[in-house]
């Protein structure tokens, strides 16, 4: 499974106002494991930046003159995208300013949602949270994920911060396929492709967790109960 963690810097709020993307921010990752195939990408929006959105990004129009216009970006980004899921929060924001920017370069481009599915995280949040602060910085808190470097918003940074908040709330482990006409086909294929792995893999080192890894998974334990307000299945069935 490829996914796309996805965050854009922007000149203001309201592509419909003539708003344009900075920044494009990807971070790539399959079966749930970051890969390091990421893409950055400042452009050049042709125009001036509000200063709401400069004092959230940081951005100037001045460090923007010699980058990119979207229009020459745009292969490169789709072809980057396209298949995957993207993970985006606050998605509607994002995907409404990338399908003005390519309403804008003709019709050949479709909308984001006609070559990739779409991830909502701050919904996903709002479902698992109801009635709690669902922002960036709040689920940071409330995951214990590091964002202490993060002074001012930037499309990367956010994209790899969201990435680890969102292998967290999604509890670090993949869907599993259950029924279903194609499921033991692809149960299949899946456990033959293991056992080819297995087979040229050496011998796996039995690694123990110490007394601190111990205590840290605790900790971790404890702040998820709290934080969903019920016991987690790894403390219901210790002794």
């Amino acid at each position: 499974m490829r996914q796309i963690v996805l965050d854009t810097e922007t000149t203001g709020l309201d592509p419909l106002s003539g708003h344009r993307i900075i920044e494009i921010g990807c971070v790539e990752l399959r079966n749930r494991r970051l890969t390091g195939n990421n893409l950055h990408l400042y452009i050049n929006p042709e125009r001036d930046i509000d200063e709401g959105a400069l004092e959230v990004h940081g951005i100037t129009r001045e460090f923007l003159a010699d980058k990119p216009t979207f229009e020459q970006i745009a292969e490169e980004f789709m072809a980057f995208v396209d298949g995957a899921e993207l993970v985006i929060h606050n998605a509607p924001f994002d995907v409404g300013f990338l399908d003005h920017e390519l309403r804008r370069l003709g019709p050949k481009w479709g909308a984001v949602a006609q070559r990739c599915r779409i991830l909502d995280t701050l919904k996903m949040a709002r479902d698992l949270h109801p009635g709690q602060k669902n922002s960036l910085d709040a689920l940071c808190r409330r995951y214990d994920v590091e964002n202490a470097h993060r002074e001012l918003h930037g499309a990367l940074l956010d994209s790899e911060i969201l990435a680890d908040v969102y292998l967290a709330m999604t509890g670090g482990q993949t869907k599993l396929s259950l029924g279903g006409a194609d499921a033991g086909e692809q149960g299949g294929e899946q456990a033959e492709a293991i056992r080819r792995l297995a087979a040229d893999r050496p011998p796996l080192a039995v690694v123990r967790a110490s007394d601190t890894d111990l205590e840290r998974h605790r900790k971790k334990l404890e702040a998820m109960a709290e934080s969903r307000g019920q016991m987690t299945l790894w403390q219901e069935l210790e002794p």
